[in-house]
């Protein structure tokens, strides 16, 4: 598979680091408990078809990226910069 970095253009996948999915994966709270801590950790949606994910180009320029892909077709729709939080402030 290949990504198209917005900063450095096409790459290999082997430089990206794939952290899951960019839209339903949220940090409990530090005080949240056990069960949710184990939830965030270990249980994770494993959805045919049109997803969200967030990689890292970990072998290039260090950007956080939103790729948007299909799970059956193995097609990557598009490649976006990430953006937190508290980039939107």
């Amino acid at each position: 598979m290949r990504l198209t970095c917005p900063l450095c253009g096409d790459r290999d996948r082997r430089e990206f680091y794939y952290r899951g999915d960019s839209v339903g994966l949220r940090r409990p709270a530090p005080d949240a408990g056990v069960a949710a801590w184990d939830d965030y950790l270990h249980l994770r949606d494993n959805l045919a078809g049109e997803t969200q994910d967030l990689w890292y180009h970990e072998a290039g320029c260090g950007a956080w990226l939103v790729v948007t892909r299909n799970t059956i077709t193995h097609d990557v729709l598009n490649v976006s910069l990430a953006q937190f939080e508290s980039d939107r402030s």
